[in-house]
């Protein structure tokens, strides 16, 4: 995500630092680069100029030129100022005071609707009864995707009877089956088009007059550059947006629409698309996509998705271990099953605050199917094995590693790094105080990053 914008900037910011001492003219220089790299990244044109001329405005300044640290100074006026186009506040879904709180969701074919629709209902599954309606019938298997994804996603679905092929109907409908079967959330996954049309937004217009929604959510695929600042406007004036949700975040994104939406129809970006999986819905927060546009991680962002991978059971199973001085094998495939649930490591260490981010440590060594085949071999192993790994020997060894797929020098290395890592959390264990907010990953991290 913004992997291109990211070089550049870091690469005008090291030109900066290498400098010492500013004058205006390394500021007009470097932002020159600065322009060049967003105009690059499809940011609209008219957002940059603004973004542009701000930064100069105040990292043109005595107090920034004539300070010890200049080049820092800078680096913090353009942070603030992307925080400022995309919106200071982070901005949450609403709900309604008087269910069931009905969202509209639009946007353009193929930018991600019907998924982001069923990512949400997921999400806020937790604290309410979501049900995801389908108002698509003019796609073919709409209506079936729909309801499939609704399944593995475990939330209600309400799709339209036979015969039905008005999808104002099925949106009507969709408030009384709501009311009998107890939902208090409702998202009409509508109708898109590959362009955009009268047929089609009338046609929302109608079904916004007729089911009156809570938040009408406008769905942008993040690689559509410029485009979807002029599908937002159009959006915006024909239907009255509350919010936008980007998708694609994770992949060759350059950031235009992340940089420009906000900046220029008014309409906050609410939730970004950072993967395919259910779970990969984060809210939009400006700060923290700063932070990652200029290099500095999100170590936020870390902390939420630790804190998503970590049970409060599995918290007090590692600290009921620890008390008891008895780290196993199974508490070790428990740790590696909550980092397979961060998702693609290569992601997660973009969250780091490291130079360069994933990019810097790809020469670490970093071996990703180790993971894989160390979770086979605990797999394969009894339940005495992995509690009492000390009488795993030699014909033992050769029975895991047939049954994992695995060589007998693998399953020598896995057991190797049991000890390394058993050693380890009984000097842990020693510390005292344990409890289970010791052992969840994000109170660790938030100690270690804290001040």
């Amino acid at each position: 995500m913004f992997e291109a914008l990211k070089e550049r900037f870091e690469g005008v910011f090291s030109a900066l630092k290498g400098k010492g001492r500013l004058t205006a003219e390394d500021v007009t220089a470097a932002l020159r680069e600065v322009r060049r790299a967003l105009l690059e990244a499809d940011v609209n044109y008219k957002v940059v100029k603004d973004l542009v001329d701000a930064i100069k405005n105040r990292a043109t300044g005595a107090d920034v030129l004539n300070s010890i640290t200049p080049a820092q100074q800078v680096a913090t006026i353009v942070y603030e100022e992307l925080v400022r186009i995309m919106g200071k506040e982070a901005v949450s879904l609403s709900i309604s005071p008087k269910p069931p709180t009905v969202y509209m969701m639009v946007g353009l074919q193929g930018s991600g609707k019907t998924t982001t629709t069923v990512k949400i209902a997921k999400r806020l599954s937790r604290s309410h009864k979501p049900l995801v309606v389908a108002c698509d019938l003019r796609r073919p298997a709409a209506v079936d995707q729909l309801r499939v994804l609704a399944e593995k996603s475990g939330v209600a679905f309400y799709g339209p009877d036979a015969g039905v092929s008005d999808p104002v109907e099925v949106a009507r409908g969709s408030i009384t089956y709501a009311e009998d079967h107890l939902c208090d959330l409702i998202l009409l996954d509508t109708a898109g088009r590959l362009q955009m049309d009268d047929e089609l937004m009338s046609e929302l217009e109608n079904m916004k007059g007729a089911v009156p929604p809570f938040e009408i959510l406008l769905v942008v695929d993040s690689m559509t550059g410029q485009e979807a600042v002029d599908v937002s406007n159009v959006f915006n004036e024909r239907l009255g947006l509350t919010g936008v949700i980007l998708t694609k975040m994770d992949g060759d994104a350059r950031g235009g629409p992340a940089l420009a939406i906000k900046a220029t129809t008014g309409v906050p970006i609410k939730l970004a698309g950072m993967g395919e999986r259910v779970e990969d819905l984060e809210q939009f927060d400006s700060s923290r996509m700063a932070s990652r546009i200029m290099g500095m991680g999100d170590m936020m962002g870390l902390m939420e998705k630790l804190e998503q991978s970590t049970t409060d059971d599995d918290a007090e199973r590692l600290a009921e271990s620890l008390k008891k001085n008895k780290f196993t094998m199974e508490d070790m495939l428990l740790q590696l099953q909550q980092i397979k649930k961060l998702g693609p490591l290569d992601k997660v260490l973009e969250m780091l605050p490291i130079p360069g981010g994933a990019k810097a440590l790809k020469g670490a060594n970093i071996d990703m199917s180790r993971m894989k085949y160390t979770e086979a071999i605990i797999l394969s192993m009894t339940a005495k094995e992995r509690r009492s790994p000390e009488i795993i020997k030699g014909s033992r060894r050769r029975r895991i590693a047939e049954g994992s797929g695995t060589s007998v020098q693998q399953v020598n290395q896995v057991l190797a790094q049991f000890e390394q890592m058993r050693t380890m959390m009984k000097s842990i264990g020693k510390m005292g105080k344990i409890g289970p907010k010791s052992f969840k990953i994000p109170g660790m991290m938030k100690n270690l990053f804290k001040g």
